[in-house]
């Protein structure tokens, strides 16, 4: 059993919000590794990252990851910084990967500047810059299919990738 498609992506990008559309028009299910921590851990992640710091977290994150690839066969969104860990990276290889792609611009309209994300507590428009020129290496790396989705509504995006998980010739 796997997922029929994992989406990776920066903040902003859309995944928690493409991804339920996408399962909807596939009729499959919808899994969110955060929501799987915040389920297990009975916290929310910014409790996890500011009570236990960031490595705790990574590590909750990477066996969470690790379960959800064994178990979900729908679609499943993975958290902006799972790419960072390269065990995480490694069990996405044998995974069809979709990097929903965002610019700086429309990241950091979609999170605002009031966010609730912990890495964006700091300056979320520098932090964001910093993280997309840090990961975007990574998320090429794991991704099979790259999605731009600037300027893209939600429902344009799901649609389009319904289309291609359709018929992807």
């Amino acid at each position: 059993m796997k997922p029929l498609v994992v989406l990776v992506g920066a903040p902003g990008s859309g995944k928690s919000t493409v991804g339920p559309l996408l399962a909807q028009r596939l009729g499959v299910g919808f899994r969110d590794i955060d929501h799987d921590i915040e389920a297990a851990e009975g916290k929310a992640i910014s409790d996890i990252f500011v009570n236990d710091g960031e490595a705790h977290f990574r590590e909750l994150e990477h066996r969470a990851i690790l379960r959800a690839l064994d178990e979900h066969e729908g679609v499943l969104s993975l958290g902006g910084g799972a790419v960072l860990d390269p065990r995480t990276r490694d069990a996405l290889r044998a995974h069809r990967v979709v990097w929903l792609v965002v610019s700086l611009s429309d990241a950091a309209a979609r999170v605002g500047l009031g966010t609730n994300r912990p890495v964006l507590a700091m300056n979320p428009r520098a932090t964001l810059k910093h993280l997309l020129e840090l990961r975007t290496p990574l998320y090429d790396e794991v991704s099979t299919v790259e999605v731009d989705t600037t300027g893209r509504t939600a429902d344009e995006i799901a649609d389009g990738l319904a289309d291609f998980l359709a018929d992807p010739s």
